[in-house]
């Protein structure tokens, strides 16, 4: 995306008009999946599934606490409320962690702020299971939660950064789901060790240690990105220049060079990045608000037993892995903001089915429902890439999606609260209060998806010249890292390059003077 945009009445005025005209889906023709899948080469398959594995454990590791929630009051003997403070300190601090790794990473590469986040999750892990207390149990889960936003960063853009952009879509719609894919495996795991092992809750922590050792050692294996290597190269070049040009004044090293490129990102940007975390609070509010009180609803008002609550929420977590991949997937061909925009109508059209029925019928509409909440996620992770600065691609997309995260976790207590004002009849068995959340969830999805449709419709997008030039410098990078070309040369090039641009152009602007005394 270029720097600087909606920043002047006339900038404004030539916006508006074109998110009609933008909607327009691109020139590019749909492609088989499957030939697509088959173009990846060995390098990008590889960073694109460290990147995924990686966040899908992120996930894993989150959800530990939410499954043995009941196990670890009882445990500490607290009430479940005390102990559910470990995944608010979690998302609170989740903020705090893009904000240091996703700069770290623009500085320094993803690579090693990778090994770094995935070694403090074997600490952390097998140190929340030795926690014989709340107070120890809680500092651990907050450090947790910075390595949890930690990692994000670094594992989108390793995972996107050097795919073909024909393969973005598909590829972000499946990496979005790592969480699903994340959340199901620590459901499987919950129930083969937990109930089954004498250390019950904590055999599921300490499970939770082992996969991130195999997990940095494949990443320690594979190269920094193509993408990364080149601004690196670039930055480094343009700092000698300036040495060079300053006769050895300048002594300001790399990372002053690299706070300022920084600085003026985020000064051409700032409207940019409030609308990226604006977005990313009605994204994060539709997951939320349509999953973490839904099992709640289905077991009060439903009258869904243990096992059909279950099934039903894996079916609807499913439905988000299927909708965000096949959605992610027809963005590259016909649109990233139509498609989000398509996603939301349809989730909308479908919140009265669920919340109205009351048969098994419902597990149907939950699975259609979360297939447009995984669907409208699925452009997502490309779409951030693409809007945020070059120069701190990590920073942006990291800690935009966690401030919105960290602005709608209160989507299920908002619900819970407002659910108590509309009481139903106690339960008949066993005389629990009941209320009616089905109402308040059905209003709360239908005010976010239409936030959601607003936000994206006037918001910005890459343009059909810009995916070009996207499309075809990724391929050019592979291509050459492929022949042995080094990537550093690459970006030394292109800092020269932009030099003598920048020589002609003052060049240039003399003769102009020149000519017009």
């Amino acid at each position: 995306m270029e720097l600087g945009w909606f920043y002047s009445g006339r900038q404004i005025a030539r916006y508006i008009p074109s998110r009609i005209t933008t909607l327009k889906p691109p020139r590019s023709k749909l492609k088989n999946p499957w030939t697509i899948v088959k173009s990846l080469d060995a390098h990008q398959w590889n960073l694109f599934l460290i990147g995924l594995f990686s966040w899908a454990w992120d996930a894993f590791d989150f959800f530990t606490v939410s499954l043995t929630l009941t196990e670890i009051a009882e445990a500490f003997d607290k009430q479940p409320s005390d102990v559910s403070w470990g995944i608010t300190i979690t998302l609170m601090l989740r903020s705090v962690g893009a904000l240091i790794s996703g700069s770290l990473s623009d500085r320094y590469g993803r690579k090693w702020l990778m090994v770094g986040n995935l070694f403090l999750f074997i600490i952390l892990e097998l140190a929340s299971g030795f926690c014989n207390s709340l107070g120890p149990f809680l500092a651990v889960r907050a450090l947790y939660g910075i390595c949890m936003g930690g990692l994000l960063g670094p594992a989108a853009s390793t995972a996107l950064e050097d795919l073909p952009y024909d393969a973005r879509g598909i590829a972000s719609g499946l990496f979005q789901q790592g969480y699903a894919i994340g959340y199901l495996l620590a459901a499987i795991f919950y129930r083969a060790l937990v109930p089954t092992t004498s250390h019950g809750w904590r055999s599921l922590f300490w499970f939770g240690a082992g996969p991130p050792i195999l997990l940095i050692i494949w990443r320690i294996y594979l190269p920094e990105t193509n993408y990364f290597q080149v601004v690196k190269a670039e930055r480094e070049a343009k700092h000698a220049a300036k040495h060079s040009e300053a006769d050895g004044k300048n002594k300001a090293g790399a990372l002053k060079s690299f706070l300022h490129e920084a600085n003026d990102a985020f000064r051409g940007n700032w409207v940019l990045f409030i609308y990226m975390v604006v977005l990313m609070s009605g994204f994060n509010s539709v997951s939320h608000g349509s999953q973490d009180l839904y099992p709640t609803f289905l077991k009060d008002q439903v009258g869904f037993g243990d096992t059909m609550t279950t099934v039903t929420t894996v079916v609807g977590q499913i439905g988000a892995i299927l909708g965000s991949t096949t959605l992610g997937y027809f963005s590259s061909f016909i649109g990233i903001r139509l498609t989000m925009m398509i996603a939301c109508v349809f989730g909308g059209a479908i919140v009265p089915a669920y919340m109205l029925l009351r048969t098994k019928s419902l597990v149907a509409s939950t699975f259609f429902e979360q297939v447009f909440v995984g669907g409208v996620w699925g452009p997502i992770p490309v779409h951030l890439v693409e809007l945020s600065p070059p120069h701190v691609r990590a920073l942006f997309y990291s800690f935009t999606y966690q401030l919105g995260n960290l602005a709608s976790s209160a989507s299920s207590t908002i619900e819970a609260t407002i659910g108590e004002r509309f009481p139903l009849a106690d339960n008949p068995e066993t005389g629990a209060s009941r209320y009616n959340y089905g109402k308040v969830i059905g209003i709360f999805l239908g005010a976010v998806w239409v936030y959601i449709l607003l936000f994206v419709f006037v918001g910005p997008e890459m343009t059909q010249s810009e995916r070009d030039e996207e499309a075809a410098t990724v391929l050019e990078y592979e291509a050459m890292r492929a022949q042995g070309v080094s990537l550093a040369e690459i970006g030394a090039g292109r800092a020269k390059s932009e030099k003598v641009d920048r020589e002609m152009d003052a060049e240039h602007i003399d003769d102009v003077e020149k000519a017009s005394r």
